[in-house]
């Protein structure tokens, strides 16, 4: 089966960064929802103790009892309020506090501009006193920007709306902590006056700001690979595939892939063929379990820089790393 490599260098370098930005590896809260962006859950996990980070988010709390015993606390995204010592969950609405159970930790999520979850500032003490009705235990305040990645000034309105979330909450609540900064907002401006920064793909080696922003070198933490099942010999003319969509051009040598759609590889490059990390076209279109290369070679690696090869398929390198199937083997490197 095609196999996924994890560099644990390139993590820890990626991580290293933003420590000096933030000035502590406690002030970074590493995000690992959704199979830890597709580069396993455990997996970062395990590392990401390894490196000294003590505190992790992820989207539900069967995520978090997965990865319990590597961190001191836990945020989770989307999940109802229970009560636990080491988790807290966002309040993504109003009908979430009355959800909670009493006496859950909780992290009040606030919209301020991005207009898909969070309460309204106007609702902010609604909220509050729903809290203390509930005796809810309030550990924070957040929200998420919408274009910290895009040249534009939205993320600074954004901020002036957090700042007036900020302002109501802490006149009822003292002791919270702050947090708004996700990993677009984390390497476009300082790092030094929230309590947190929630950093995801920025850990996994991307930035996707325009190129116009100074940012800080990162490197691909995954590569995905495929082992070679079977070489032919082609004949000019012979065709390749489902629907024979690749003609041979010439006499050629080609082999047989474990790597398809079924393990999340995406079938749409079939109609522009995608160029491999090694430069070869994928010949004709992606069988569930299949591809075809022009190569004799055991193991191939099939792209080791999501960012790009996003591009190449008309998709972001979050789709493409988080639709890997869990089943393919991870092994770090």
């Amino acid at each position: 089966m095609a196999f996924i490599k994890i560099n644990k260098e390139n993590f820890f370098h990626n991580l290293s960064k933003f420590t000096k930005k933030t000035g502590s590896k406690n002030s970074i809260a590493i995000v690992l929802k959704d199979n830890a962006y597709g580069h396993g859950l455990e997996l970062m996990a395990k590392l990401s103790a390894e490196f000294g980070l003590t505190q992790a988010v992820v989207r539900t709390y069967d995520e978090a009892q997965k990865i319990k015993k590597y961190f001191k606390q836990i945020l989770i995204l989307g999940d109802k309020a229970i009560v636990d010592d080491s988790c807290s969950f966002a309040l993504n609405s109003l009908e979430d506090i009355k959800k909670a159970q009493i006496g859950s930790m909780v992290e009040l999520k606030v919209d301020t501009g991005m207009h898909r979850n969070g309460i309204a500032i106007g609702e902010i003490e609604e909220a509050l006193q729903l809290i203390k009705e509930k005796e809810l235990i309030v550990k924070g305040l957040m929200t998420h920007n919408r274009s910290a990645d895009e040249l534009s000034s939205e993320l600074f309105w954004q901020q002036k709306n957090f700042e007036k979330a900020v302002g109501v909450t802490m006149s009822h609540v003292k002791t919270i902590r702050i947090h708004s900064y996700n990993s677009a907002t984390s390497l476009r401006l300082p790092c030094n006056n929230e309590d947190i920064i929630r950093l995801g793909i920025g850990a996994y080696g991307y930035s996707e700001l325009p190129a116009i922003y100074d940012t800080l070198e990162l490197k691909p933490v995954l590569s995905l690979w495929a082992k070679k099942v079977s070489t032919r010999e082609l004949k000019k003319g012979e065709r390749v595939g489902y629907g024979g969509q690749f003609t041979a051009p010439k006499n050629m040598t080609v082999s047989t892939y474990d790597l398809g759609y079924g393990d999340g590889w995406m079938r749409s490059n079939s109609f522009e063929p995608f160029i491999t990390a090694e430069g070869v076209p994928i010949l004709g279109r992606v069988s569930m379990d299949y591809v075809i290369l022009e190569s004799t070679k055991d193991e191939v690696c099939i792209f080791n820089d999501a960012l790009s090869a996003g591009k190449a398929l008309g998709t972001i390198s979050y789709e493409l790393m988080t639709q890997l199937h869990t089943d393919i083997k991870r092994v770090v490197i």
